[in-house]
């Protein structure tokens, strides 16, 4: 089982993947080869002296998940095992997740509340809404219940609801209120409800210059710090959550009251 927040043991990366293997009487040799197919596995091949706790946070799920693999279980239980990693980790681990499905036949069970993830991972999804399970189906099912009833589950954020109109290009502009309008890839008129993910907006403190359909200007007005990214609330009229690396927060120096320019694609708005 993989948890969403990670417990690791206080001694080297090998150590802690190997031991479950240890206390089933392993022998040296198997537990060396094994350990190495686990971190090769989770892309951390080198890593094996590096203490455990001295890790970044997507660096030390993917640990916990080559401890959990190692064991080669029929059943693999993860509870949101990719919440607030950057989009970098979460590939490695959708990867291992996919192969460790596909090749060993591994039956997986994942909670997340990342709609796009189990769109692009699971086979059956069961939505559960308030400790009962409202559907079992496939995405394509799970995708076609009510929009309010679908935000409500996936926290979806930058939700806009307004009404759209077709352009000559073949996109739609949507207006959504005070003297915003978002220009979509989508083909659809009359009253629509869609989202931007965090992760799909760019972000400078300079005026941008992108083939970027929608491009805005705001304030920041809250910041939340999750290790290696950051969310960034900004004020552009409507309020956006923008979703950036530390490092990137660092490097442009924002802060509460940073004016800031955003831009995000026509494809990068979704319906709901």
């Amino acid at each position: 089982m993989v948890f969403q927040q990670t417990v690791l043991f206080n001694t080297s990366v090998f150590k802690n993947v190997a031991y479950s293997l240890k206390v089933r009487g392993e022998n040296d040799k198997n537990v060396e080869k094994r350990v190495k197919e686990a971190l090769k596995l989770v892309q951390l091949d080198g890593f094996e002296n590096k203490n455990g706790l001295k890790l970044s946070g997507g660096e030390a799920q993917r640990v916990a998940l080559a401890q959990a693999l190692i064991t080669e279980p029929e059943l693999l239980l993860l509870d949101e095992p990719t919440a607030n990693l950057d989009p970098r980790n979460v590939s490695i681990i959708e990867e291992a997740l996919s192969w460790t499905n596909r090749e060993n036949k591994t039956t997986v069970i994942m909670a997340t509340h990342n709609m796009f993830q189990a769109e692009t991972l699971a086979n059956r999804v069961a939505l559960l809404l308030e400790g009962r399970i409202e559907k079992i189906g496939k995405i394509q099912e799970i995708f076609a219940l009510p929009s309010k009833t679908l935000t409500k589950f996936a926290r979806l954020e930058n939700v806009f609801s307004g009404v759209s109109r077709f352009t000559e290009e073949g996109t739609s502009i949507i207006n959504v209120g005070e003297d915003m309008q978002i220009e979509a890839a989508i083909e659809k008129s009359g009253d629509v409800t869609v989202f931007v993910r965090p992760e799909d907006i760019i972000l400078s403190k300079d005026s941008i210059v992108s083939s970027a359909r929608n491009m805005f200007k705001g304030r920041i007005v809250g910041v939340s710090d999750f290790g290696s990214i950051v969310k960034l609330q900004v004020d552009a009229g409507k309020q956006f959550v923008v979703q950036i690396t530390k490092r990137s927060f660092n490097e442009m120096q924002l802060n509460v009251g940073s004016e800031v320019y955003m831009a995000f694609k026509a494809s990068s708005v979704h319906l709901v």
